[in-house]
């Protein structure tokens, strides 16, 4: 099969300490790939990678990213610029906090989509629409004029979903969409992510802390520790019959409650 996104090797440090390495997976059409492990084992510098994201201090060391093909960390950064959004989606942590607080949250997706070609406001109206639709939003015109502030935790994330996949991107890079929401409003986010999937084969990276959401969710798992691989492989072969101890210590730590 086809693959669309490829991490071979890759290492990655901040002011020269190393954050990952030498981490190797790849992501096919619509395949649900999970990475899991501890606050700090580097899951979302992972991800981040692929879109530039890293900021001033950190830089990918060693290895390669590749997009259908394409080395992403050697693109200029205006050709990596015309991928972030038509060909790879990103969902922040905290969708509230990508947005700008003071500007409807129509007119930043509006600006977003105008970004990557000339569209009419009535094109993009409809669009948003649709997509808000799609996602369970009953009152699409009203999000469209609503300021993020606004909005709910939970609502906010739905909307950040949304605005990733307007342009309909072929991956979509999920940086733990659900950690900050309820029990009720994670299970409405993986069941629209999930959606995203099916409806429009849209290959996922989800970051999670919750192995329960990366079990509901994702086709195969990337085990992280101290930045460095631990377990590969598919989802239920991983979470039923764990080879490393540090697998096993996460499942032993997910809360099960007793009567």
């Amino acid at each position: 099969m086809e693959t669309l996104l490829r991490y071979e090797h890759v290492s990655i440090a901040y002011l020269g300490q190393p954050a990952v390495e030498d981490v190797s997976f790849h992501l096919s059409p619509g395949e649900i790939l999970g990475i899991v492990g501890e606050s700090g084992s580097g899951k979302s510098t992972l991800i981040k990678a692929a879109m530039g994201l890293l900021g001033s201090e950190g830089r990918v060391t060693g290895g390669s990213i590749r997009y259908k093909g394409n080395d992403l960390t050697a693109l200029p950064k205006k050709e990596l610029r015309k991928l972030c959004g038509p060909e790879l989606g990103y969902i922040f942590q905290s969708a509230g906090s990508a947005f700008c607080p003071i500007r409807t949250v129509g007119t930043q997706l509006y600006e977003a989509m105008g970004e990557h070609g000339r569209i009419s406001k009535a094109v993009f109206e409809e669009r948003a629409l649709d997509m808000l639709a799609r996602l369970g939003f009953e009152d699409g015109k009203r999000i469209l004029k609503s300021y993020p502030f606004e909005l709910s935790g939970g609502m906010q994330q739905r909307v950040g979903i949304a605005a990733a996949m307007l342009l309909k991107p072929s991956v979509l890079l999920a940086d733990e969409p659900t950690s900050a929401l309820d029990v009720t409003l994670q299970k409405q986010v993986v069941e629209e992510m999930r959606m995203v999937r099916d409806t429009f084969g849209t290959a996922i990276v989800l970051v999670a802390h919750n192995l329960g959401v990366i079990g509901a969710m994702a086709d195969n798992v990337l085990v992280l520790k101290d930045g460095k691989t631990v377990e590969y492989g598919k989802t239920g072969d991983v979470l039923t019959n764990p080879q490393a101890d540090y697998t096993r210590a996460l499942l032993a730590a997910v809360p099960r409650l007793r009567r």
